[in-house]
């Protein structure tokens, strides 16, 4: 008997039970988050920090049941994941537009008053002139493209498939479809090395990684192919995140170069859209200039998000390109 009170197998709660209670949790905070945006009604600031909860929740709910799916019903987990994702990108859609345009603003006016920037053909005033035609070339774009996902939102929020998500979430936050064989494993033979197999893929992405501005081998600092892999190992990083969480380990490392991953995508976005609006037909020269310096500006901060990263997350000194 007391051999077996050693095996490990036989301490600790079952993995059903663990990642149920965590499942759960989430259900319950959408829900919550769901109740808050039907209440916020016209106040944008509460429907923004509701949506905000929602996506928050659904993004945890999908992320867990991608790693830990053998845990579940898989056939019920593959749904609800499929329909968590579409969700989430939905509400976030709004919120990106707000947020690239107040960056770009923000940009233009710090980058218009700055006297270390040479203004084209000798001419001082360029960009500031330049700069008032971008920030209105931009204003339209990006509120268009903001009115167009908010009409999106609401469509969907009023959508038979969003109650069909909604009322899944509430069974969900009561009752866990769980798989009747794995979900009795303990936490360590079963939730301990899925969590690995997450935490594997994230390492084998960053390992992946293109090299950052700052030595010979690397590309040029302006250089948007490689966004795509830098996108994928943020999204590995959050499910690894989440994964961490269910197992209630800490997670201030992953959420500290997540945060950097997170400046990444908001810098890289942005440059896409002043690269877009730059290619609007028939903008007048210094509207074009001013959307070039705002480009190179982003681009930039890409590379000081990629350099904060390496930083955070493989504990060596940042050096920001220049």
């Amino acid at each position: 008997m007391a051999q077996q009170n050693r095996n490990p197998s036989t301490w600790g709660p079952c993995a059903g039970d663990v990642l149920g209670t965590y499942l759960r949790s989430q259900a319950t905070a959408f829900l919550r988050g769901l109740r808050l945006h039907e209440e916020s009604g016209a106040d944008a600031a509460e429907s923004s920090d509701a949506a905000r909860s929602l996506r928050g929740a659904a993004r945890r709910i999908s992320g867990s049941l991608a790693t830990f799916r053998v845990v579940t019903e898989s056939s019920w987990a593959d749904g609800l994941r499929a329909e968590l994702v579409w969700l989430s990108s939905t509400l976030a859609d709004e919120h990106a537009y707000a947020a690239r345009l107040a960056r770009l603003m923000d940009a233009l006016h710090r980058l218009s008053g700055s006297p270390e920037l040479p203004a084209p053909r000798g001419s001082a005033g360029a960009l500031t002139v330049g700069s008032a035609r971008a920030g209105a070339l931009l204003d339209r774009q990006l509120t268009l493209a903001r009115t167009r996902a908010h009409s999106a939102t609401l469509q969907a929020l009023g959508s038979s498939r969003f109650h069909a998500v909604a009322d899944a979430v509430a069974v969900l936050a009561s009752e866990v479809p769980l798989d009747a064989v794995a979900s009795r494993g303990r936490v360590a033979e079963v939730l301990v090395p899925l969590a690995a197999v997450a935490e594997n893929r994230l390492s084998a992405a960053v390992s992946a990684l293109p090299p950052i501005g700052g030595c010979e081998a690397a590309p040029s600092p302006y250089d948007a192919h490689h966004d795509g892999h830098w996108h994928e190992v943020r999204r590995l990083l959050r499910v690894h995140r989440y994964a961490r969480e269910v197992l209630g380990e800490d997670v201030t490392r992953p959420a500290a170069a997540g945060e950097a991953l997170d400046r990444h995508r908001d810098a890289a976005e942005a440059a896409a859209a002043s690269a877009t609006a730059a290619r609007t037909p028939r903008i007048a020269p210094a509207t074009a200039y001013a959307l070039g310096v705002l480009h190179a500006d982003q681009r930039h901060e890409v590379e000081a998000a990629r350099a904060d990263f390496q930083h955070l997350w493989l504990r060596e000194p940042a050096v920001t390109p220049r």
